[in-house]
């Protein structure tokens, strides 16, 4: 296993209970109370939509098992760059910490701030129309909304709480993240016993037919965000006590637990809403609150997921500077982004950084446009990390680690197919934005190749 010593200029402060928490709290955020309503509108179906949560939670699964192996054998900071540097090589590490600071953090804290501003509206009510725009030939470059505005002061004020310090953040990240969990158990027990559902809305015929048509394959971009997060403990691998045994733990009961409450809030939005009502909403989880507890209490539960989802917001914040840092200690970054602040210990040009670059996709983005991207360009680095952990083993025979994947080597061949299915639908039903993922990737490339001129 390669040691490297730049790590030691991170403290090991995080234990397992922390880990775990970051892995629930970057998967439960934005995807599970916005995405729902698009999905089924994609469908159709409520038990097609089911079904599609779950098989998109055995993926999820199946890479954190994967992750797991790679993260216990490399316990340094920087995640997939790391497992990909040891497998592919330098270019491919590069290409996956350039999509994780443009597609894998920036853009979807860009997301849940947006879907953050957008809940808060439950208590605070704040119009959603631009109040400004910039259009160049009938193209709009940028709007401006009192919930873009939100959405920016949470970025800022959130990185600003991570700069301070880890042990600081992580307090924040707990704090926000049991809250996040109480809630949501709350809303699934009281939605069942107390709410104003109907059972009727589960349809008792599942066309299975509808898993081998493509709105399917589209269906599970959306979810594959929304379980984004699962691989979180693995970029803080030299924070973290322990992380032979503490990283994998955490990946799997993270996951585990996440796949779990996902179904039971997908059935609480059902009995909550028929699939009419449901289709096309952004806010599915406070309209669902709505419908089940009426205007007043809805509302407060509307606040509530604002608060989950700024755990999602803080926990992504926190994890995603390590990998520009580990790319800047390997010489393929800006110096600047390796830096530690002294004071704090915390990689402070590099969480600024990633702020800005979400604050510019919030002001020139939408938001289902975003979520595509996300996913498209997501899914084909996983699956790269996890048929390099496949070659790593060919090579090494077994890689040096107290933990081996469990079901291998059917668990990674499951998450490679899955993801190349996904890829496939990506681009042949969403070509434009699925083109934008190949750009940015292409773009890397250039980037690449600058840093290794300079050198």
């Amino acid at each position: 296993m390669k040691n490297n010593p730049n790590n030691q200029s991170l403290k090991k402060e995080i234990g397992l209970f922390t880990a775990t928490v970051l892995v629930v709290a970057n998967m439960i955020g934005t995807g599970i109370f916005t995405t729902s309503g698009f999905i089924i509108q994609e469908l159709g179906h409520p038990l097609v939509l089911l079904l599609c949560w779950l098989i998109g939670g055995i993926f999820a699964l199946c890479g954190a098992l994967c992750y797991g192996e790679l993260g216990a054998a490399f316990p340094e900071a920087g995640g997939e760059y790391v497992y990909l540097r040891e497998s592919f090589g330098k270019l491919i590490a590069f290409l996956s910490g350039w999509i994780s600071l443009l597609v894998g953090f920036s853009a979807p804290i860009a997301v849940s701030a947006i879907a953050f501003a957008t809940y808060s509206g439950s208590i605070f009510p704040l119009p959603a129309h631009p109040q400004f725009s910039l259009t160049i030939s009938g193209l709009t470059i940028l709007t401006i909304s009192p919930i873009k505005i939100t959405a920016i002061l949470a970025i800022i004020i959130l990185s600003l709480v991570h700069y301070h310090s880890l042990k600081v953040g992580s307090r924040v990240q707990n704090t926000l993240t049991s809250f996040k969990i109480a809630i949501i158990v709350l809303f699934i027990a009281g939605g069942f016993l107390l709410g104003k559902g109907s059972l009727s809305h589960f349809s008792v015929e599942l066309p299975l037919a509808a898993m081998f048509q493509s709105k399917f394959a589209v269906s599970l971009i959306f979810i594959s965000f929304a379980y984004s997060g699962w691989n979180a403990a693995t970029y803080l691998g030299s924070e973290i006590k322990n992380p032979s045994s503490n990283i994998p733990v955490a990946l799997f009961a993270g996951t585990l637990l996440v796949l779990i409450l996902y179904l039971l809030l997908n059935m609480v939005y059902i009995y909550a809403l028929p699939a009419g009502r449901m289709s096309g909403v952004l806010e599915v989880g406070a309209v669902s609150a709505v419908s089940l507890f009426g205007k007043n209490v809805g509302n407060y539960f509307g606040g509530a997921i604002a608060l989950g989802i700024l755990s999602a917001l803080s926990a992504m914040i926190l994890t995603g500077p390590r990998v520009y840092y580990a790319m800047s200690k390997d010489g393929v970054f800006f110096k600047l982004f390796g830096r530690v602040n002294p004071k704090y210990k915390t990689p402070a040009f590099s969480i600024f950084l990633q702020a800005a670059i979400a604050i510019l996709f919030i002001l020139t983005s939408s938001f289902e446009k975003l979520l595509i991207y996300i996913g498209f360009t997501l899914a084909l680095f996983a699956m790269l990390t996890v048929l390099g952990l496949m070659i790593l083993r060919l090579k090494q025979k077994a890689l040096v680690s107290s933990y081996q994947t469990f079901g291998y080597p059917i668990t990674p061949i499951i998450f490679i197919a899955g993801n190349l299915w996904i890829a496939y639908f990506s681009i042949t039903s969403r070509p434009i934005t699925s083109i934008w993922g190949l750009v940015t990737i292409g773009a890397g490339i250039l980037v690449y190749l600058f840093f290794r001129r300079e050198k």
